[in-house]
């Protein structure tokens, strides 16, 4: 029997930064933490703003029963610091809108509120290293797409600066399914490829 690297914890120490920790998100457990993010104004390009806590246990409980999209709670130095989904492009909506690669994986990043004291100088940076580390690395991809909100210009500014390669703009398509409904989304695609 095999193990799914999405099943696997994977944990990373950047010297300076201090101890980052990829799990899978538990539903029951994480959704406090969660809805408390998704809810935030500064969260709204993520969709779930407006959702009760229920609706958000439900969502990823639906996820954790699918093959091709994953959550992972990601800590940092044992605190909540992101909000980590991987997925399948060709098993959703964004493949339809670009020519997916063998070896495509598509993530979403939702980071932890900032803190109180003020801003973090290099915390995205380290942090978003970690992920695509994981993403490319432990999960071995060849390249990795996001799909930000073409009006959220600051994710796509820090994905950039991380190194991705801006793509074309799409329309992803309405999903509305019995489990699923996302609406149309204007998305800027960008790409990160293996080095």
């Amino acid at each position: 029997m095999t193990t799914d690297a999405h099943e696997t914890p994977y944990e990373q120490h950047v010297d300076g930064f201090g101890t980052v920790r990829i799990r899978p998100l538990d539903p029951a457990a994480d959704t406090d933490v969660i809805h408390a993010w998704v809810s935030e104004e500064r969260a709204a390009f993520w969709g779930m703003t407006g959702l009760s806590r229920d609706q958000v246990a439900e969502i990823y409980a639906h996820m954790a029963t699918l093959d091709t999209h994953h959550a992972h709670l990601v800590t940092k130095d044992g605190a909540p610091a992101a909000l980590f989904q991987t997925y399948e492009p060709a098993a959703d909506r964004v493949g339809e809108c670009y020519d997916v690669r063998p070896g495509d994986l598509g993530v979403h990043v939702l980071l932890a509120p900032a803190d109180p004291a003020g801003a973090r100088p290099g915390w995205s940076a380290a942090l978003l290293t970690v992920l695509t580390t994981y993403a490319l690395t432990a999960l071995g991809r060849r390249r990795l797409v996001v799909d930000p909100d073409v009006r959220n210009t600051k994710a796509i500014a820090r994905f950039v600066r991380q190194g991705f390669v801006p793509g074309p703009a799409v329309v992803l398509p309405e999903v509305d399914l019995p489990d699923v409904y996302l609406p149309e989304k204007h998305a800027q695609l960008a790409f990160l490829e293996r080095g």
